[in-house]
């Protein structure tokens, strides 16, 4: 086999990067569940034209094929791909299992998603997302909204990462304001403004004058609305300010009054209010989010989402809902590339038990059992070589003990091979520190 050749944008963590990540699952997962999140796992593949249905992916979406397609392949595994999110899976499951759940319905979903976009530091084409939603028969309360930020930020609070700032913004407003200013076409105006840290507001402007028809003034209006910032509900007076009137526009503005006064009182400086994040899926309708890690601003949100309304209906019943997805890959692909992230050792082993002689295999194997069975991760040596090479094997590995088995009926020994210290060991009772039974991030 000649050597492969690596695939840009489908990471393959080493093994310590593949333990941190598994920490930091670990860690957003319990934060779930105490929020009251249930796990739920989707298939990998959609149909076609359930992924193309909403939002500007067409681009992005792998398609399905077997190599050699046969006359007797099953209808419509030509028209099958990869998800390139989890909230399109989740609506179709709610769909296809409403009458089963209880509503409104919490999942957590921790899962692997594809995009064909091109990769660079912090974007992939295969990556881990890990989603938290709450959907509703026919009518979804606001206060849900605000609860979303409160769990993000106890997931990542948790976690040895720089700290973050969730911007929210509701769509309401924006529609609201954009119909309020005279635009015909606000979602066209939304498209544009989404794009402005990418394009800077000239360009901005002359995109709401191409797509959204808007006249010099209406674009400056836009602009305007998009420059608001706040980490109170003062946004609200700096967009009453601008005098524009229109209904959603006030329903909008009292839904983010209640999403930053909540998230004020529960975890101070976590969210601000930032009128120019729009979220470039169609299908949001109310509160969106963005999350910036603070000192990786220039990279783009590492966790998003937003309200949905009108993604799952069935006939006349809707199941709107809210949400909102951790980038877990993107997050750690930037710490990782600026080696912000450290593990205390390269195995989760603990103890190595030394090998006398391969006649003493079977003694070594019970005395890593019994350690096994009172959690304390280890492993046999995988020779009899002498000790000394045995105690470089752990060093090699980072393995901080190792276990001698006792010779002529006396007591067996634990060396802490960074120390030097040695102490009489029993495996149904040593116990190690407590900082060093499981590898430790920072």
């Amino acid at each position: 086999m000649s050597k492969p050749t690596p695939i840009s944008g489908f990471p393959e963590w080493s093994p310590p990067q593949r333990m941190i990540e598994q920490y930091v699952l670990d860690r957003i997962r319990r934060t779930f569940e105490l929020y009251g999140f249930s796990p739920l796992e989707t298939r990998a593949v959609e149909p076609l034209d359930q992924l193309l249905r909403k939002g500007e992916t067409s681009k992005e979406v792998y398609v399905i094929r077997r190599l050699h397609e046969e006359g007797d392949a099953p209808a419509g595994d030509d028209t099958l791909g990869l998800h390139f999110d989890l909230t399109v899976p989740f609506a179709r499951y709610v769909l296809e299992n409403a009458g089963k759940l209880q509503f409104p319905f919490r999942r957590y979903q921790i899962q692997k998603v594809w995009r064909g976009e091109r990769p660079q530091e912090g974007r992939y084409r295969e990556f881990v997302q890990a989603d938290i939603d709450i959907v509703d028969r026919d009518t979804l309360p606001a206060h849900y909204e605000a609860e979303m930020p409160l769990v993000i930020g106890d997931a990542l609070r948790g976690l040895p990462i720089p700290p973050v700032r969730i911007q929210v913004n509701n769509r309401k407003i924006c529609e609201g304001f954009y119909t309020g200013i005279g635009l015909t076409d606000p979602e066209a105006a939304l498209r544009a403004i989404d794009k402005l840290d990418k394009i800077g507001p000239a360009k901005v402007a002359d995109l709401l004058a191409e797509t959204a028809g808007a006249t010099p003034a209406q674009a400056k209006a836009c602009l305007a609305l998009a420059e608001i910032s706040a980490a109170n509900a003062s946004f609200a007076d700096a967009i009453q300010a601008l005098g524009v009137s229109n209904p959603l526009l006030d329903e909008g503005v009292d839904e983010l009054v209640q999403v930053v006064e909540t998230a004020a009182e529960h975890a101070p400086g976590l969210c601000v209010a930032d009128l120019r994040i729009a979220r470039g899926l169609d299908y949001y309708t109310g509160t969106v989010y963005e999350t910036q890690l603070l000192g990786y601003e220039k990279f783009g949100s590492i966790c998003s989402g937003g309200r949905y309304d009108n993604l799952a209906t069935s006939g006349a019943t809707r199941f709107p809902g809210v949400g909102i997805s951790i980038g877990v890959t993107r997050l750690l692909g930037l710490l990782f590339g600026a080696d912000a992230l450290t593990i205390s050792r390269n195995v989760p082993t603990c103890v190595l038990v030394a090998l006398p002689n391969e006649g003493e295999r079977n003694v070594a194997n019970r005395i890593a059992q019994s350690l096994r069975g009172r959690g304390i991760a280890c492993e046999v040596a995988p020779t009899a070589a002498k000790f000394g090479k045995q105690i470089r094997y752990a060093e090699r590995r980072g393995i901080p003990y190792v276990w001698f088995p006792g010779v002529d009926g006396g007591p067996d020994q634990v060396k802490d091979i960074r120390s030097g210290d040695q102490v009489v060991g029993d495996a149904a009772a040593w116990q190690p520190p407590s900082a060093d039974l499981h590898p430790t991030i920072g």
